[in-house]
């Protein structure tokens, strides 16, 4: 009979069992060739385990994968910028369908009340290319786009492009005054109320900004015409019905003309965005103000004011800088109600104008760019989280 082990160390010749060939013990540190560290703390038993022998590295086809740190970041960016690039296509495709479908024919519309022959709307209808098949009409609307083309308007005739880039400074000179204003407003009272939830500042703060975020801009735009633009009794009107500048004016006396303008179509804007940023807000800090690393900081001796700003206010933003950057995304998409109701000269105005024709490509290019803003506004937010979190993208 044999012996349990023979004196080199080997397993027992066992009848029907091939030798397996014994593993040199690898030096304590170190790996055995062909094996990462993070393959072995993976796939190596504890001890004491079964199957666990000493001397025996684990295999390679139980090893867990693992994505390098360097390149967590990159494959993040690229799933990141592969769903824009979707995204965006599937809005020239939306942007080109959606607006067949709207009633009325676009050259009856640019020749409406004169005499025109059928003869004269069959070679404006060439003109433009509204004879060719629809999908002919897709392929060159998508090449013009992808080359900045967007087409020529039939109500302006003029390039796309050029109404575009000529009303986009008033959008932006509103709606970002707009955006700046309410977003750090929201950011202030969502914080102070989810900090103070369920005192009197909490409940005022509250109710008042579910009532503005029920209101319709529109309709709320209407109500302060009428109270500080038309006036009622006693109180005299103080600010402009609508427009952008009284004209006559130069320099200094522009900027306050512009500014007076200003006034009412912005506390619009204000009066309905920052409810939504406060309400997100603080829904987001009270989910994080139960954390035990708060109590820990608390324990630490920190100040409370300190743990809110420094703790907490941190880790609750990540849904509220979605929100500031969608927000952000509506400064170039403007406000198309509140821009017309105070008769704005920007591209929301420009927008309803192509509507009532409807002037099809300055449609669809006003969509695009409205969209676009929006795509890559959520691409930044993505592309920020993991500077917040690092947790974000691994």
């Amino acid at each position: 009979m044999s012996s349990a082990t023979s004196p080199s160390g080997s397993s027992p010749d066992v009848p029907g069992v091939p030798d397996v060939p014994d593993v040199p013990d690898a030096p304590v540190g170190t790996c055995p060739p062909g094996t990462s560290g993070v393959e072995m703390k993976a796939a190596a038993p504890s001890p004491g385990s079964p199957g666990a022998r000493p001397g025996r590295p684990p295999s390679a086809k139980t090893a867990l994968p693992a994505r390098p740190a360097c390149l967590a970041y990159p494959a993040y960016l690229a799933g990141r910028l592969g769903g824009a690039l979707v995204s965006l296509f599937a809005v020239l495709v939306t942007s080109f369908f959606l607006f067949r479908i709207i009633p009325g024919d676009p050259v009856k519309a640019m020749t409406h009340g004169m005499p025109t022959s059928a003869e004269q709307l069959a070679a404006l209808r060439r003109q433009f290319g509204l004879d060719l098949p629809l999908w002919r009409q897709f392929a060159d609307y998508c090449a013009g786009a992808l080359t900045g083309d967007l087409g020529m308007s039939y109500q302006f005739r003029a390039p796309v492009g050029e109404l575009i880039a000529q009303k986009l400074p008033a959008t932006l000179l509103l709606t970002g005054v707009a955006v700046v204003l309410y977003s750090a407003l929201g950011l202030w009272l969502g914080t102070r109320s989810a900090w103070r939830h369920g005192r009197l500042g909490d409940r005022l703060n509250t109710g008042v900004a579910l009532t503005l975020w029920s209101v319709p801009s529109f309709w709320l735009g209407l109500l302060l015409i009428i109270t500080f633009s038309v006036g009622i009794g006693p109180m005299p009107g103080m600010f402009p019905t609508g427009g952008m500048e009284s004209g006559g004016t130069a320099g200094l006396a522009y900027v306050l003309d512009v500014a007076h303008h200003m006034v009412l179509p912005v506390l619009t804007l204000v009066a309905v965005g920052y409810a939504q940023t406060l309400l997100v807000m603080r829904s987001s800090l009270l989910d994080e103000m139960g954390g035990d690393y708060l109590t820990t900081a608390r324990a630490k001796g920190l100040r409370d004011d300190d743990v809110r700003r420094r703790h907490a206010v941190p880790n609750a933003l990540l849904p509220t800088v979605t929100m500031v950057f969608i927000n952000l995304g509506h400064v170039a998409a403007g406000s198309i109600l509140v821009e017309t109701v105070f008769s704005w000269p920007g591209l929301g105005g420009l927008f309803y104008q192509a509507l009532s024709v409807p002037d099809l490509p300055l449609v669809q290019g006003l969509f695009v760019v409205f969209a676009g803003a929006m795509i890559l506004m959520n691409l930044l937010a993505d592309l920020l989280y993991p500077l917040l979190d690092p947790r974000v993208g691994r």
